[in-house]
């Protein structure tokens, strides 16, 4: 079957490039110019692989691959970008993108980590590695079942996406902006009330004591932060 390429870049000549060459090496590849129409491409297709450039108009290739990183939890992606100082490297890596290449690059050299990565993601996954513990509480962000408490429960989407976000920001706060944004989408606003009835919500499931949180703390005036001493 042919693998499909999400190819997220908003220079026309480049993406055009890049396009055509690894269409030659029999991958089928859909093109986007804006972040916000990569994530929604990756919530309604599926991509084996996905090339972004950071320096996106409106919404940066950073904010798209950690709102990617939701939705998909190990989909490869490779930054292809001019930003080339170490931390935007290190930067890159951590919010979750496999690889990183600067530009001006050799394509040769680009094809050649695509097929590796999409190489390495042939391993089938096991949905047990895909979790997280926390005291009693455990998440599967490939199932959405978790145990907490109050027992075995199946969250929503939603939930399961909202404590990915903090666990993989653990001991940082994240805004609740940030969340409205990489949660519920980039022209999808719902008020900053939404996120913390939802906060609400995944207290009473995961903390002994809703009303004075050990994990999921609040930070006024901010959001919030997922603390796991």
């Amino acid at each position: 079957m042919q693998k499909r390429v999400l190819l997220v870049e908003d220079e026309p000549s480049i993406r055009d490039s890049v396009r055509i060459n690894l269409e030659i090496e029999n991958l089928e590849v859909v093109t986007a110019d804006r972040g916000d129409l990569a994530i929604q491409l990756v919530q309604e297709q599926h991509f084996d692989l996905i090339i972004l450039d950071i320096m996106l108009p409106e919404m940066d290739g950073y904010t798209v691959c950690q709102a990617i990183r939701l939705e998909q939890e190990h989909v490869p992606i490779i930054f292809v970008t001019a930003k080339d100082t170490s931390a935007d490297r290190i930067h890159g890596l951590r919010i979750g993108a496999d690889d990183y290449l600067t530009k001006p690059f050799h394509l040769e050299e680009l094809l050649l980590r695509v097929h590796n990565l999409l190489k390495r993601s042939l391993t089938p996954l096991d949905p047990n590695r895909s979790g997280y513990q926390f005291g009693p509480n455990r998440i599967n962000f490939v199932t959405f079942e978790a145990m907490s408490l109050q027992g075995p429960l199946t969250l929503t989407k939603k939930e399961v996406q909202l404590m990915k976000l903090l666990i993989d920001q653990r001991n940082k706060v994240v805004s609740r902006q940030q969340m409205l944004q990489l949660v519920w989408g980039y022209d999808i606003f719902p008020s900053t009330r939404t996120v913390d009835n939802f906060i609400l919500a995944l207290r009473k499931y995961f903390e002994e004591d809703p009303k004075n949180p050990k994990y999921i703390r609040s930070v006024r005036g901010v959001g919030y932060k997922f603390v796991n001493d």
